[in-house]
């Protein structure tokens, strides 16, 4: 599985996730700078965390202008995987990728924990090898992570089976305590209409190794080997 990862001044996350993927799939990520026009070749693009221009204007507003997002744009809609993960989620919201958007943490905080998750699906290439409406534990670390839809598309979203992931406590029930930021429906990640795109505020390369106190977010990274 060939990867590429999408850096912008200001990503923190980019080593991170290169680090997970080179590790499942023994092969070097390419780093690929906002800059750029092209993407190479390659079976699944992150867009990772991070605080992209700073967070100015708008979380990811300025991200999504960058030359290479044109790019990125192209190649999802021709049906290369997406996986947008915290300010990379905002990212490609903001590009349009995905419906909704991101905004100011309900409590105006920055939250920086690990959360736990239902998984909603374990049909799709980035969640083959969770078990279905199981709950897992991520970290989150962000300020605008506040997913808002209207009530039209929240049900949509619901209707298509396209919510990945939601906040929930143990047993697996949607909480208002469980919920970090006060997103709608307790909702936490996103699919596009194919299930090839992915939007998710929690950040699975965080908890991806032993080293790192959990195994949790290594599962994603097996479903796309399996998958590729």
């Amino acid at each position: 599985m060939k990867a590429s990862v999408i850096v912008f001044p200001g990503s923190n996350c980019d080593r991170d996730i290169a680090v997970s993927l080179e590790k499942t799939t023994g092969k070097p990520t390419t780093m690929v700078w906002h800059g750029e026009s092209e993407v190479p070749q390659s079976d699944l693009i992150v867009v990772p965390g991070g605080f992209s221009y700073g967070d100015y204007l708008r979380s990811g507003a300025m991200a999504a202008q960058s030359p290479i997002m044109k790019d990125v744009v192209k190649k999802a809609k021709a049906g290369t995987p997406v996986i947008g993960i915290c300010n990379g989620f905002q990212v490609i919201t903001e590009a349009g990728l995905l419906p909704g958007v991101l905004m100011r943490n309900a409590g105006l905080k920055y939250v920086c924990k690990d959360v736990l998750l239902r998984v909603e699906r374990t049909d799709t290439m980035f969640t083959s090898q969770y078990g279905n409406g199981g709950v897992i534990r991520i970290p989150v670390g962000h300020h605008d992570g506040n997913y808002y839809a209207d009530d039209d598309m929240l049900d949509r979203l619901e209707g298509e089976g396209r919510v990945a992931f939601r906040y929930s406590d143990e047993s697996g029930a949607l909480t208002e305590d469980a919920n970090p930021n006060g997103s709608q429906r307790n909702i936490a990640g996103i699919y596009d209409e194919t299930g090839r795109i992915l939007g998710m505020m929690p950040h699975p390369e965080r908890l991806a190794d032993p080293a790192l106190g959990g195994i949790d977010g290594q599962k994603m990274f097996d479903s796309l080997l399996a998958a590729a």
